[in-house]
This record gives C-alpha cells, structure tokens and sequence, in this order.
C-alpha cells in the first residue's frame, strides 16, 4: 500500500476554525488531517505560533481543498470560547 503524502492547504489560529474548516473538507469527502502544537491546545496559548493549527489534506485533493476553503465564511467572533 503506498502511503499518501499529506500537504498543508491552510493555516488557522484556533481549535474552532479548524474544526469548521475540517468539518467542511470531510463532508466534500476530503481526509483531513490536523496537525497543531500541543503545548499550545493544552494551555489554550494562540502566541508566537502556539495555537497556529495546519489543515493537511492528501496531495491529490489540495487544489479542491483550497477552492473549498476559500468559499468557507467563518465571523470573526466564531473562535471564542
């Protein structure tokens, strides 16, 4: 089996963001991956990158993925918790 190549088509600050977008791909039947720094989900911290969250998807669905993020609106106020 060969393994797939993931790529980063986004990055976000923020759980909730994340969630949304991921939500959005799957449901395009895209495989998400995330891929965050876990000091920064443990304490909560969107500083110096901490809380920065990249949506990876397989290379072959980048393009489609990145089309469909860019038609996704998330307010501004969405990433409070």
């Amino acid at each position: 089996m060969k393994k797939q190549e993931f790529v980063t088509v986004e990055v976000v600050n923020g759980e909730i963001k994340a969630g949304i977008l991921k939500s959005h791909l799957e449901s395009e039947g895209i495989p998400v991956y995330l891929q965050y720094e876990s000091t920064g989900r443990v304490y909560g911290i969107i500083i110096d990158g901490l809380g920065e969250i990249k949506i990876k998807v397989p290379s072959k669905f980048a393009d489609e993925a990145r089309q469909i993020i860019q038609q996704v609106t998330i307010e501004p106020d969405s990433d409070q918790t």
